[in-house]
């Protein structure tokens, strides 16, 4: 008698890594990133990142048990998302409202669609847009890196009571004698005040921003790490910055004294941690060869859009949400045409 045949369903090969594996080195990507932004911005960084964290993490952990099925915060998604949320948003953000976007990234973001692997948006960037609209003046406040009292006392906004309105800055500052900084971000003086910021400043990170976007050069050697692990797609970030370096291009070629140059536009704001951290996140981004640089080159055009044509001088946050509502409409249109089959010619009508 012959042995019996055996049947399997795809997929019939596997990969080495798993899921949990995979996050966890995102997280491990993470932590020079963070590190970077408290030496930055200090004490007020620190319990930022904490607190969006824990947040995200209790709530997942809490959502499990309320359905009555195992916690699922053992596969690290919940933490990435709380880490990378807590990366941008300003360092000066009220503790209270960073919670309160720590619940909508994983409650609506996340578990609203099903859990990890069917959440059509990234999670993080849901809690982003929930905050930009809710809190439009705390999220767009910022304070200078480098403060030297960082390590000794808080951001005065950081301990905010719930609902009230966070305080004046400016007593603080000037208590510190910080002279010179204007409470703008390198995008908002190129945008409103056509003022320029060095290229070297911009690299590596010596700017106001949100807590962990300001080095660009930081986060392309964390971006390195997972690329050479094969835990990101490397193809997904050069379609960004190329898209948007030569978008950003024509117009800097057009008029160099309105316009940014391309360098500007790739080191400055949330376009660099955008790309290499959010944009590439597995489940909300196409699958095909051709789809992943569809929805790259979206994300670096309509970013350059907004900067350089909208109301907001940044665009980063909308122009990754609105390529993952297109990615099931990419991954249709770019299926590459399995091996062996023919085309179906139309019939003509007599």
């Amino acid at each position: 008698m012959s042995d019996p045949v055996h049947l399997k369903t795809s997929p019939h090969l596997r990969g080495a890594h798993s899921v949990d594996k995979i996050m966890r080195h995102v997280v491990y990507a993470l932590m020079p990133i963070c590190l970077f932004s408290i030496v930055q911005f200090g004490l007020s960084a620190l319990v930022l990142i904490l607190t969006c964290t824990a947040v995200c993490v209790g709530t997942e952990h809490f959502a499990c048990r309320l359905n009555g099925r195992p916690t699922t915060v053992g596969d690290w998604s919940a933490a990435i998302t709380g880490v990378l949320l807590g990366l941008i948003l300003p360092p000066s953000f009220p503790l209270w409202m960073a919670a309160v976007a720590s619940v909508v990234s994983i409650g609506i973001g996340k578990l609203f669609f099903g859990g990890l692997g069917f959440n059509v948006f990234n999670p993080a960037l849901v809690g982003r847009a929930f905050a930009q609209a809710a809190f439009t003046v705390p999220i767009t406040t910022w304070t200078p890196a480098m403060a030297h009292a960082r390590f000794k006392e808080f951001i005065p906004s950081t301990f905010t009571f719930p609902f009230a309105a966070p305080p004046d800055l400016r007593p603080w500052m000037e208590r510190l004698q910080i002279d010179g900084f204007t409470g703008a971000t390198p995008l908002a003086l190129m945008k409103f005040d056509y003022v320029d910021t060095e290229s070297a400043k911009l690299f590596v990170g010596t700017v106001a921003g949100s807590a962990g976007e300001t080095s660009s050069m930081l986060i392309l050697l964390c971006g390195l790490y997972l690329a050479y692990r094969k835990m990101l797609n490397w193809k997904i970030v050069a379609s960004v910055l190329a898209s948007a370096a030569v978008f950003s291009w024509i117009f800097w070629v057009k008029d160099p004294s309105v316009y940014p140059t391309p360098l500007f536009t790739l080191t400055s704001g949330g376009l660099m941690i955008g790309a290499v951290f959010m944009a590439t996140d597995m489940v909300s981004s196409p699958v095909t060869p051709l789809g992943v640089v569809i929805y790259g080159s979206i994300i670096g055009v309509v970013t350059v859009m907004i900067r350089l044509f909208g109301g907001l001088n940044e665009g980063v946050m909308y122009a990754i949400l609105l390529a993952n509502a297109a990615t099931p409409l990419i991954n249709n249109l770019t299926q590459p045409r399995i091996y062996g089959a023919v085309r179906r010619k139309k019939e003509v009508k007599a």
